[in-house]
């Protein structure tokens, strides 16, 4: 598969227009040509849009997801620290980035969708082809709404199409229901009679069966998103998704795969990692390592994981990682760095601290989640169990909590085997089943206990797993609705939350001088364009 994303997107991303010459005949003219320019491109070619579009959205030749998924929430999850100020999220400080992934979404991710949607709205032929992109821009625009609130939705990337250039924000109260209806709409034109887009869909192959999951198990992730404002209408998304068919097994995983070598296929994150904030040169003295936080949850519930996680820097030379990862990745040699602190500051916390001491820090593996083979998660089947478990918690699902929980820490466990395969400490791969059932057995999910603290060990699982996937995107959506784990926001001086948690990303700047008029409705509706001001079903 990965030598069809080559050639896929080394294609050109339009067909040549074929050169019409109109030959009129007359006694007293020529041969007259239309005006048409030979050498300009004018038929899209869907395939290959939809697949810049995928592939953009995971990240590849793109800003956003260094610059918000893990320069912001990274840090803001605890999952990575740093001793700079430009990784935001650890500390709370400004970096300038934070309308990156506004301004990618609106300018790249939609361009391609929407050229999709208008050659195909109206082509029965290629109703697969249109409801795909649909639950596709779907995804796209959930992300932009979940992380800015109030965005522009019905008339996104319109000016492509229509000359739409200043499109209207709509209220999130509104966003919501649409992008349910939508993926409702979406799965019931897939029809498997008809063409898809094959080996262009580099997330399921044309599957129409894989897409109808992907749509429900996003419906059902949508749904659960309403749970503290209208807990009725959650109700009905959640149990229209369940009945619907949800993921069932890692075998539906959402995933776009990788492979180093080429900037299109590789892993973007991975990349961006490793150029900017753990880079050979450094060894071991770069700024970015893991958190405190994840690392002691790891070895305090000693979780398999922490191989698959964490190495020290030296197991992260790629010349000599083969030899060095068994040891590096042993568990009793990780530390976590504490967030929200510089080079001077972090000596109030770790006393006689110098530069040389950064070595003993661990960073993300190279070799396997970090790894520039390691593929895209779109979407898990773990993230799905964890919610069935909280449905059935509240009584809107089947099944007992616990075998759900179970169930969504044992998939994430298995996925280890989506990952390169390299030898982690104690000869281990892959995390194997006894590994798994020890861990289920020293971590079983309390029944008896209260519903808030069910809620808590479930989604302190799910973020213990999450980690995995590298889409802190998620994470930081299911903490604010949920509140797990419990986190202590960094109070660093300076910082732009006042010590308070950060729950939202400002708008772009420029959306505050190119589209002043919708975006002061925006602030009117939602409240100030600032960090501390809670999107609509953050209650």
């Amino acid at each position: 598969m990965m030598k069809n994303i080559k050639r896929i997107l080394l294609d050109k991303t339009f067909q040549m227009g074929v050169l019409a010459i109109i030959l009129l005949s007359s006694c007293d003219k020529g041969f007259e040509e239309m005006n048409v320019n030979p050498n300009a491109f004018t038929n899209p070619v869907l395939g290959n849009l939809f697949t810049a579009s995928l592939i953009r959205t995971a990240g590849t030749g793109t800003n956003d997801r260094n610059r918000t998924n893990i320069k912001y929430f990274a840090g803001t999850m605890q999952y990575m620290a740093s001793l700079g100020i430009n990784w935001s999220g650890d500390k709370n400080y400004e970096n300038n980035q934070f309308g990156d992934l506004f301004e990618t979404i609106y300018n790249t991710h939609l361009k391609e969708l929407q050229q999709i949607l208008t050659a195909t709205e109206d082509d029965p032929e290629l109703i697969n082809e249109y409801a795909m992109a649909n639950i596709w821009r779907v995804f796209v625009l959930h992300r932009a709404t979940d992380m800015y609130g109030d965005v522009p939705y019905t008339e996104a990337g319109q000016g492509y199409i229509n000359g739409i250039f200043k499109p209207k924000y709509d209220k999130q109260s509104d966003i919501y229901p649409t992008m349910l209806a939508q993926l409702e709409t979406s799965i019931n034109q897939l029809d498997p009679t008809k063409s898809t887009f094959g080996s262009n869909d580099v997330l399921y192959q044309g599957s129409i069966v894989k897409w109808k999951t992907f749509a429900y198990s996003l419906m059902l992730r949508l749904g659960m998103r309403l749970s503290n404002v209208d807990s009725e209408l959650a109700k009905t998304w959640v149990q229209k998704a369940i009945a619907g068919g949800v993921m069932a097994s890692n075998a539906d995983i959402a995933k776009i795969d990788h492979v180093e070598g080429n900037g299109n296929t590789q892993n973007w994150d991975a990349f961006e990692l490793k150029r900017e904030s753990f880079p050979e040169s450094n060894q071991g003295k770069g700024p970015v390592k893991l958190a405190k936080t994840l690392i002691d949850a790891l070895i305090t519930g000693n979780d398999p994981r922490l191989p698959f996680y964490a190495t020290l820097w030296d197991g992260n030379i790629r010349a000599q990682q083969i030899g060095k990862l068994p040891t590096t990745t042993n568990p009793a040699v990780q530390r976590g760095l504490p967030n929200g602190y510089d080079a001077t500051t972090i000596k109030t916390v770790i006393p006689g601290y110098t530069n040389n001491m950064l070595v003993e820090f661990s960073e993300p593996n190279t070799g396997t989640i970090a790894s520039l083979n390691a593929p895209s998660i779109i979407m898990s089947y773990s993230e799905v169990e964890f919610l069935l478990a909280e449905a059935a918690l509240r009584g809107w699902g089947d099944g007992m909590v616990s075998e759900h929980y179970n169930k969504a820490i044992t998939a994430n466990m298995e996925s280890t085997n989506l990952f390169p395969l390299v030898t982690l400490y104690a000869g281990e791969s892959v995390i194997q089943q006894s590994a798994i059932k020890t861990y289920l057995a020293a971590h079983p999910l309390d029944e008896n206990a209260s519903f808030d603290l069910q809620m808590e060990q479930i989604f302190t699982q799910f973020w213990l797993a999450h980690f995995m996937y590298f889409d802190n995107f998620e994470a930081f959506s299911t903490w604010r609705r949920t509140g797990y784990p419990i986190l202590v926001p960094p109070n660093y001086p300076g910082n732009f939350t006042g010590g308070k948690a950060l729950v939202r990303l400002r708008y772009p700047v420029s959306e505050a001088t190119l589209n002043k008029d919708n975006y002061d409705q925006a602030v009117a509706n939602q409240g100030p364009d600032l960090y501390t001001t809670p999107v609509w079903w953050d209650k």
